[in-house]
């Protein structure tokens, strides 16, 4: 495993697998707001391909780092690299273009849309946008919009909500609006996922569904993911690194075997004391 010291300054380097280069890396990522350091010389890198966990305590900084990462708010201090490149600061629809997706604790749905429609409108720089496209190319609009729709049939038949395309995206359940939004970042050209709480407020069964896609996704499209969640048997049965955060930095990286009896873990969570879990 490996300690918060091995990341600080420039000899921050991913010591986890050898086995992929990262797509994310971020480096000494510092964020206060006022008086209070929110994130504080935060370094960790996700391998490419990994479906990679970060945990913490409540106020340990991960969905602030998120916001950095995905470009929703600027670092005081440090860097964020994207496939090697410096995106540290760009804005969310920049990333989104370089295929960096970040969802949502709360699901971010259009209530009075479909679930279908909600998808359609994903896609950026559609045709039928421009309106002297739809004046005078009425013809690549259509085409265009029939494979926008045809990929979003595809989408919700893998995340077997078929069923459910002519519904209000505000009439599902917790777990389905969470299924949409991970249908909405299938509609792009998305290489890493930044997931907010997957898990949060949904039911087992709709848990169990949700990790089985990710994996899916993950295998089978290459995706890579950064998973926030508080959830440690979801945590355990999808992620590997696992990334530990407490009061802002990086507290430890490993295995969730490791993490699970890392003193310094256990002593974040539970404030002392020796448990089996974290």
């Amino acid at each position: 495993m490996t300690t918060a010291e091995e990341y600080k300054g420039g000899a921050a380097r991913h010591a986890i697998a050898p086995r992929a280069e990262p797509i994310l890396s971020i480096r000494d990522i510092e964020k206060r707001f006022g008086g209070v350091r929110a994130v504080n010389g935060c370094s960790f890198d996700v391998p490419r391909g990994s479906i990679t966990g970060l945990i913490g305590p409540n106020g340990a900084g991960k969905s602030t780092l998120f916001n950095v990462v995905a470009g929703f708010i600027r670092p005081d201090a440090g860097s964020v690299l994207l496939d090697g490149r410096d995106v540290t600061g760009l804005p969310p629809h920049r990333l989104f273009a370089h295929g960096l997706v970040r969802t949502f604790q709360i699901p971010q749905e259009f209530e009075r849309m479909t679930v279908l429609d909600n998808l359609m409108l994903v896609p950026g720089g559609q045709a039928g946008e421009n309106i002297l496209a739809a004046w005078f190319r009425p013809r690549l609009v259509r085409d265009e919009q029939r494979a926008v729709r045809e990929r979003a049939l595809e989408v919700l038949d893998f995340l077997s909500l078929g069923h459910l395309r002519d519904e209000f995206a505000g009439n599902l359940s917790g777990g389905q609006k969470k299924l949409l939004e991970l249908g909405r970042t299938m509609m792009t050209d998305a290489r890493l996922v930044l997931l907010d709480e997957p898990g949060a407020g949904i039911n087992p069964t709709l848990m169990a569904k949700l990790g089985d896609d990710i994996r899916r996704l993950n295998r089978e499209r290459g995706y890579s993911f950064c998973i926030i969640e508080h959830d440690m048997d979801m945590i355990a049965r999808l992620c590997d690194p696992v990334v530990v955060m407490a009061e802002g930095h990086v507290l430890a990286v490993g295995s969730m075997d490791d993490i699970r009896h890392d003193e310094k873990v256990l002593e974040a969570y539970l404030g002392g004391g020796r448990s089996g879990k974290a």
